[in-house]
């Protein structure tokens, strides 16, 4: 091999392919992700790996799979596109007028009723900051988080990962929902009462658990008479009769058409933001945690 072989630099769309090959599993997938055509990524790998001298993919069943030498290059790889992502996000303010980029993964709730004050308090201090929201299930959004194609995530806790700083923001009361006019038991219905309901509740995610542990009886699994991935669905079906829900509190501030009652014993979740441990905080990004802050109490 030439002696100035290794004096060739490193690409980083190559390191990109690479390492979306290597949580995909699929060169067409990575494809997907990059916008490009399937060969064009077999290309940046196959070159990278010409570059290295060494198998950096290899193929199990139907999935590829970095080889040994593609995990430990796995590491490196990772630390200079995130090095290169912000040393590109450095710039912004220096181009186009732009004052940086946040992207912001959360679930729904929070997302309709809690960030968009949050982010035009942001707005207001930082007017060129661009932020973008991503919704989605809470396991799908950390996985963003640990991909680093989000910044912060704004989930139900708890939320696990050892890459993860998390720092919970917000305690908000979960409610029983019912239709206008229901009676409701003097001090909020308990479980034994809700579980004789027609319930209809929100499927998945760390609020769905934490529900389903309230409402548990011995020998019993809470089956509901339907599962939404909507709240704001959830919220119509109540209001005409179908049903009772339990429901974060932040979703029924202009409730309206349904009644609310707090539950007996009271039933609470907290919001948290999650963050990479290796996270450059941007201003734009410490601009927004602060924001988020202020719902505090």
């Amino acid at each position: 091999m030439h002696k100035d072989f290794f004096c060739m630099p490193l690409h980083l769309d190559q390191l990109a392919a690479f390492v979306n090959v290597a949580d995909l599993g699929s060169f067409t997938a990575a494809a997907d992700k990059e916008g490009l055509t399937q060969p064009a990524v077999s290309l940046q790998v196959k070159g990278l790996e010409q570059r290295l001298g060494v198998r950096l993919i290899e193929r199990v069943g139907r999935r590829a799979q970095p080889t040994a030498a593609g995990l430990d290059l796995l590491v490196h790889a990772r630390r200079l596109l995130q090095e290169s992502a912000a040393a590109e996000e450095a710039m912004m303010p220096y181009r186009d007028g732009a004052s940086g980029r946040v992207r912001i993964g959360s679930g729904g709730t929070a997302l309709i009723h809690l960030l968009p004050r949050a982010i035009a308090v942001a707005r207001k201090s930082m007017p060129g900051l661009e932020i973008t929201v991503r919704i989605g299930d809470a396991d799908d959004i950390l996985r963003d988080l640990e991909a680093n194609s989000l910044d912060i995530a704004v989930v139900a806790l708890p939320a696990s990962g050892r890459n993860f700083e998390i720092e919970p923001f917000y305690e908000e009361e979960l409610l029983a929902v019912a239709p206008t006019g229901s009676l409701m038991p003097e001090g909020g219905p308990d479980a034994a009462f809700m579980r004789d309901r027609t319930l209809l509740l929100y499927e998945g995610g760390n609020t769905r658990r934490a529900i389903d542990a309230w409402l548990a009886a011995p020998d019993t699994r809470i089956r509901p008479a339907m599962e939404f991935g909507s709240i704001e669905a959830i919220k119509e079906l109540v209001a005409v009769g179908l049903g009772w829900s339990i429901l974060p509190g932040l979703a029924l501030k202009r409730a309206g058409l349904v009644a609310t009652s707090s539950l007996n014993p009271r039933l609470t979740r907290r919001l948290g933001m999650v963050l990479r441990r290796d996270k450059h905080l941007t201003r734009g990004l410490r601009e927004m945690m602060k924001c988020l802050r202020a719902f505090k109490g």
